[in-house]
């Protein structure tokens, strides 16, 4: 048991989430538009994990940054209705980091990303995706703060799957690893289901939580991972 992990019931955990930043998504009363940029200049493998994350969030739009300060491009964002701004970060030519900013109010999380698999590189792929809207599943994230970090991936995707398309986005959290996949099914008859696996896959490990939108100086930090302070015990999870 974990005192961190939260009654889907508990009052007091509805009404945060009837109040917080994203409550006007769950209310279906805006729609998500996704801007994805990178670190300055990126390279050939980032560039294209950017083209393959714009074919599985919808109404997303790459923007290949050059120079210009995340803090001139957030007001610019806003200005033009995003909700989004996802930001992948590279080392050694490899994606390394996203960081994922809630328009306008925030919050923003700082992510670790690891194993990154791009289409080429899964044997046994499924054609590409088509442009119809994919179904979410968030496993496992039940504590308050695996809620918020649901509910931000929640929030990238349109609120009304389109069944046809019979996309399946799923953020798989495992002692605090998000596994990211993306899949088609398909109904061979009453009892057998198919899976293809469409691409790209990632891990994504929380580094830290701030509140409003992106401010490396001057940000409020809600949560942040201290490595040899809570790596110490293998019983104990965040999400």
């Amino acid at each position: 048991y974990d005192e961190t992990t939260v009654n889907p019931e508990d009052e007091e955990v509805a009404f945060d989430e009837g109040t917080d930043e994203f409550s006007a998504y769950f209310n279906q009363l805006t729609n998500p538009k996704v801007l994805i940029t990178t670190s300055d200049r990126p390279r050939g493998r980032t560039v294209r994990f950017c083209e393959q994350l714009a074919t599985v969030v919808p109404h997303a739009h790459v923007y290949y940054r050059r120079g210009l300060a995340l803090k001139r491009v957030i007001p610019q964002c806003v200005s033009r209705g995003f909700t989004y701004l996802m930001v992948i970060n590279e080392d050694r030519k490899v994606p390394n980091g996203l960081i994922l900013c809630h328009l306008p109010d925030g919050p923003t999380a700082h992510f670790k990303v690891s194993s990154v698999r791009l289409r080429k590189e899964i044997k046994r792929r499924g054609k590409d995706p088509t442009e119809h809207v994919p179904e979410v599943i968030l496993n496992n994230f039940s504590t308050r703060l695996g809620h918020s970090i649901g509910r931000m991936f929640a929030a990238l995707f349109p609120h009304d799957p389109q069944f046809v398309g019979r996309q399946v986005a799923t953020f798989h959290n495992q002692r605090d690893f998000i596994f990211f996949r993306f899949h088609r099914y398909i109904f061979k008859n009453e009892k057998k289901v198919g899976m293809q696996e469409l691409g790209p896959r990632f891990t994504l490990k929380l580094r830290s939580l701030q509140k409003g939108s992106f401010d490396s100086k001057f940000g409020e930090y809600e949560w942040v991972h201290k490595r040899h302070e809570m790596d110490s015990s293998r019983r104990k999870f965040h999400l």
